[in-house]
């Protein structure tokens, strides 16, 4: 097996949690190092790899896939870099900070023949998978509305500086708004047009905080809500159709449990408690039925292995760089509508 040379931009929480892990489990990858600013962290997990001192280092070694896990605001940038000296590219979400920008740079790799994939690992958390599949099975009659959650109760601002210092970057509308955004795009396509309440709720923020995006179908509405003042959460995923509902907890432990350390695996990888499965009562056959129904599996693996596919076999890459722009075209609908206080059309 051809393996695929590859090195991290910054081997912070992002680094060490999502990506190494799996790019040093996956059989296709070697991975090269990380560039590292000023902490040499990457030595303390991998010892044999190296640590960069600049982007220009770590592109001028023999690598193939270079992964853009830096802050936003700098996505466009290292990934135009990436991808101008010949380099596969995977672009942490938000993929950029604009529809423009995101149109460039998959413009670039087209021109240049190179992969380029966006990192919205959350199509493979457990529970949404397990929504997915109940849409597919169509046990719900046609949706009429869907309404997805990512809420936390967390009312003291990140350490993190670029996390809370305003700039194109920031704010929780381009942090957990991609990942509500893109399970919305991949399970109904693009809507028809967007309206939008982003507001700022925690004392002494400069960036938003709250985001709630309704998306407009013909016969279908999306709500997509973030929140950091949510101390008892509801159900982060609730489906309606004409024959039923159904409701699921987040409940995916994958982040978690590599937080903890713990090493991704192709069995019991990614399984959650079964007291969070998902609640379907809807109409089968005739008959009106209520059950709890058990969590798929989740695993960020199979998104690693899309991109060595979609690298040594010519394979669509697992979230493309026309899904990463998509997003951005939601979001800045999404910014015009809130200032505007009134639906964009598409």
């Amino acid at each position: 097996m051809d393996k695929i040379k590859t090195a991290l931009l910054s081997y912070g929480m992002s680094g060490k949690v999502f990506h190494a892990p799996f790019i040093a489990f996956h059989p296709g990858f070697e991975l090269l190092g990380s560039w590292e600013r000023s902490k040499k962290l990457i030595h303390q997990d991998f010892p044999e790899v190296k640590s960069y001192a600049t982007i220009e280092e770590l592109l001028e070694d023999d690598v193939d896939l270079v992964v853009v896990n830096t802050p936003v605001e700098t996505h466009y940038e290292y990934a135009k870099k990436v991808l101008l000296a010949g380099k596969h590219a995977l672009v942490e979400k938000a993929f950029t900070t604009t529809v423009a920008q995101a149109q460039e740079l998959a413009a670039i790799a087209k021109e240049k023949g190179l992969k380029l994939a966006v990192f919205q690992n959350r199509r493979w958390d457990s529970d949404f998978k397990t929504v997915q599949k109940i849409i597919l099975d169509e046990v719900l009659g046609e949706i009429v509305e869907a309404e997805f959650h990512f809420d936390r109760y967390n009312p003291i601002l990140s350490p993190k500086q670029h996390k809370e210092t305003a700039n194109s970057g920031a704010g929780i509308l381009k942090d957990l708004g991609p990942h509500l955004i893109d399970q919305a795009l991949c399970l109904f396509g693009l809507p028809k047009a967007v309206f939008a309440d982003i507001r700022i709720t925690r004392e002494h923020s400069l960036v938003d905080d709250y985001i709630d995006i309704l998306l407009y179908y013909s016969t279908l509405r999306v709500r997509l809500k973030a929140g950091f003042f949510v101390r008892e959460a509801i159900p982060a995923f609730v489906v309606h159709g004409k024959k039923g509902s159904f409701l699921k907890v987040r409940g995916d432990v994958q982040e978690d449990e590599l937080k903890l350390g713990k090493k991704p695996n192709l069995h019991a990888w990614g399984k959650e408690s079964s007291d969070k499965k998902g609640f379907l009562h809807t109409e089968i056959n005739g008959a009106i039925t209520k059950e709890f129904i058990p969590t798929l599996q989740g695993n960020y693996y199979d998104f690693f292995d899309g991109v060595y596919k979609s690298i040594t076999q010519d394979a669509m890459e697992p979230v493309t760089a026309q899904d990463g722009l998509h997003v951005m075209q939601i979001i800045e609908a999404a910014i015009e509508s809130s200032a505007q206080k009134k639906a964009i059309d598409l």
